[in-house]
């Protein structure tokens, strides 16, 4: 974590990596494969961006108020 410029770099990144460790490398490990990996990374991508409920945007998933914003930006005033 030493190096400058890179996703390392970046205490958002650093969060997220770590989140990602502990909710599916962790919880499911040992991994056998690598492609059992690449599914658990593929599962949890798609629970986080598509499925989690957060609470500071109205219980919703993050992909539901993304649509939101551009529907509302995107109508006229």
């Amino acid at each position: 974590m030493d190096s400058v410029g890179d996703a390392y770099d970046n205490a958002l990144a650093e969060t997220m990596i770590g989140l990602f460790k502990m909710e599916v490398i962790y919880k499911r490990s040992p991994c056998k494969t690598f492609d059992a990996v690449e599914y658990a990374t593929l599962d949890w991508i798609s629970w986080f961006n598509m499925k989690r409920l957060l609470k500071p945007i109205g219980n919703i998933p993050p992909s539901e108020y993304e649509k939101l914003y551009y529907t509302e930006l995107m109508s006229p005033a």
